[in-house]
């Protein structure tokens, strides 16, 4: 009997909504996943060039005791990328807002990792009503951004982002050639199913070229939420500074540091880090 894999069990569960936002007079269809029941919402962002897929391992545990969300988002994943639209953190953010106000629209447990950190903690900083808690996993937000993306030019842009696109898929294919069942493999499957999402190139280019959240550390002390900070000790694309400086410059927080893991603690370790996250969750301070 043929068995589906875990990422390919998440992707037929992805529903799309078409949001309204003031970014584009046609609502954008927005991919999400929610399952599970009772306490404060919890909703999961995605990093850089990924999709709500890379929860395959982690949502369903969390999914288990509280209701959890997690969105592709703008620009990102598989969420429409409609013509017109900027793709950077203005928008994200803004699309982020609207996607909250439709879907749950009462105030939740902010979830991100890496790229997706940065975006969480736009988000709380400029909409503190929608957000209850803060977690943040190996987030970028002092480092990880691309000062570099304004000097792309043509077709210098366009180069840059489909060599990015074959070392993922060379990477992809060379595990699957060792193991397509290994945690390797549908790791990195999950984090490229949606490579071939139409306008993937153009919403790359211009998200690319916004410089992402290099403006993001000077802010990073406004936030006056809970937060819960989980940073895997052998994070070799971050390095393990960063988790210290946002541990010093958010009020109230907490760093764990996962042992025996890289950047992706999601992926990694994901019974310890929904270990950590539910208890948070349920912490009443």
């Amino acid at each position: 009997m043929f068995t589906q894999d875990a990422v390919t069990q998440l992707r037929e569960k992805i529903q799309q909504k078409a949001i309204a936002t003031p970014l584009n007079k046609q609502p954008i269809s927005t991919a999400y996943i929610k399952a599970g029941k009772g306490g404060i919402p919890i909703l999961l962002l995605h990093g850089f060039d990924s999709s709500l897929l890379e929860f395959y391992r982690l949502f369903p545990l969390l999914a288990a005791k509280n209701e959890t969300w997690a969105i592709d988002l703008l620009g990102f994943g598989f969420t429409d990328r409609i013509e017109g639209i900027n793709f950077n953190p203005s928008t994200i953010k803004t699309h982020l807002y609207c996607c909250w106000k439709s879907l749950i629209d009462r105030p939740m447990i902010l979830l991100g990792c890496s790229m997706g950190g940065a975006a969480a903690i736009d988000f709380t900083i400029s909409y503190p009503q929608a957000v209850k808690k803060l977690i943040l996993i190996d987030s970028v937000g002092y480092s990880g951004s691309f000062n570099f993306g304004k000097y792309l030019f043509p077709p210098c842009d366009y180069l840059a982002v489909e060599y990015w696109r074959q070392r993922k898929l060379q990477a992809l294919n060379i595990v699957k050639m060792i193991n397509k069942n290994s945690v390797d493999f549908l790791a990195l499957k999950s984090v490229t199913l949606h490579l071939e999402m139409p306008r993937w190139v153009e919403a790359m280019i211009s998200f690319t070229k916004s410089c992402g959240y290099s403006w993001l550390g000077d802010k990073i002390a406004q936030i006056d939420k809970s937060t819960l900070i989980l940073w895997g000790e052998s994070d070799e694309t971050l390095g393990t500074e960063d988790a210290k400086k946002f541990q010093r410059d958010i009020t109230h927080s907490k760093l764990i540091w996962i042992k025996d893991c890289g950047h992706a603690p999601q992926l990694e370790q994901p019974q310890i880090i929904a270990e950590h996250i539910l208890a948070f969750a349920q912490d009443s301070g």
